[in-house]
């Protein structure tokens, strides 16, 4: 869609049923992160009867449900935990040169985004489709500090 290149990831692929009277039927679902790699990023889940089909529809989710996540360089500006069904996660800051130290599901939401130096922990249950909301939600929790300032001396002014 836009002019800057997009990485995509796919995270997990899973064959699932629905039991009906008639039987089982087949479906698979995919969980795709998508994002920039300048601070922006979202994930999606799709689901069809065949593979490619649910990945477009994961991709497809995933840009409409993209968030804008303020970097200090390579990491993030301050350390920030989220909570999301069973699963929690922290986020820390790293030094520069210091790499990604992540479980697979939030490493791939983070590679995309372009964070680089970052400490994460997932504590709790490690479903993906969990994991990645409590990430999104901890990512937008954060807050650049010469914004606040900037906010609150136009409102005083």
């Amino acid at each position: 869609m836009e002019g800057v290149e997009e990485k995509q990831i796919v995270i997990e692929i899973r064959r699932v049923t629905k039991v009906t009277k008639g039987g089982k039927n087949l479906s698979f679902r995919a969980v795709v992160v998508v994002g920039n790699g300048k601070g922006k990023a979202g994930f999606g889940v799709g689901k069809a009867n065949e593979v490619p089909e649910a990945i477009r529809k994961g991709i497809e989710q995933a840009r409409k449900n993209m968030i804008e996540v303020p970097l200090k360089g390579s990491t993030i500006p301050h350390s920030v935990e989220s909570k999301f069904g069973a699963s929690k996660v922290i986020l820390k800051p790293a030094s520069k040169g210091h790499g990604m130290v992540a479980g697979r599901t939030i490493r791939a939401f983070l590679d995309v985004c372009g964070i680089r130096d970052i400490i994460c922990k997932c504590l709790g249950s490690t479903n993906p489709i969990n994991v990645l909301n409590a990430t999104v939600k901890a990512l937008q929790k954060i807050k650049i500090k010469g914004e606040e300032d900037e906010t609150s001396s136009v409102e005083t002014t």
